[in-house]
């Protein structure tokens, strides 16, 4: 039986003590992952560099994980304002660059806490 891993990545944390993410086999999911700003610890002050960060920290998460976001399977995303999400598409075309291989997507209105204006989490199979 596989033991489950709970993943952890340099400049990305949540304030209760929970994983970034958990691996069980080749499963991965995410816990939230949200533009937080590893030089403060808080969310970046705009929705593009709030979507440039939470990219990143998925493409970490994933690295820590063992995989890729090629990996990636879906995403769900969480938004102050669903109007806005030219600046989600942005980082999720420079990420998924082909769309014969992306992964799905769905985005959702959400009141968010503490200035984040998005936020995701995301399932990948590993080597699948």
């Amino acid at each position: 039986m596989t033991k489950r891993q709970s993943i952890y990545v340099e400049g990305f944390g949540h304030k209760n003590p929970i994983p970034a993410a958990c691996r069980l086999g080749n499963i991965l999911m995410s816990g939230i992952v949200f533009g937080l700003d590893p030089a403060t610890g808080n969310p970046a002050p705009d929705l593009e560099a709030q979507c440039a960060l939470m990219f990143g920290h998925i493409r970490a998460i994933m690295a820590a994980g063992g995989g890729s976001t090629d990996d990636i399977v879906k995403v769900t995303v969480w938004m102050t304002d669903r109007s806005q999400r030219e600046a989600v598409n942005r980082e999720w075309l420079a990420m998924f660059p082909d769309p014969a291989t992306r992964p799905v997507r769905q985005a959702m209105k959400a009141e968010l806490d503490g200035g984040k204006l998005i936020q995701c989490d995301f399932m990948a199979v590993i080597g699948g």
